[in-house]
């Protein structure tokens, strides 16, 4: 017999409720493969006890910013003179 989401959902509810916690983290599991496109049967089968949840921004949306890494061969440019800027330029003031 094929489980469906709400009945698997119920389940889950059940097992937090009698503090079978595994058992609820198995239905949720398979609740989220069902959700994510597999079968009824595939998500029985699934091994799903090494399964990680996805860190909030880890698709760069949010809160988690990719690092550029430059080159290897990149040297960043020189700075100027501080004695030297803004000389030889004309003077916007009024």
């Amino acid at each position: 017999m094929t489980d469906t989401i709400e009945s698997l959902e119920r389940r889950m509810n059940l097992a937090a409720q009698s503090l079978d916690f595994e058992e609820a983290q198995r239905l949720r599991d398979r609740i989220a493969l069902m959700r994510g496109g597999a079968s009824a049967a595939e998500a029985e089968r699934a091994a799903t006890s090494g399964l990680v949840r996805q860190k909030p921004g880890s698709m760069g949306l949010g809160t988690s910013r990719q690092r550029v890494t430059p080159p290897t061969d990149w040297r960043p440019p020189a700075k100027p003179d501080p004695m030297t800027a803004n000389h030889g330029r004309p003077s916007r003031r009024s």
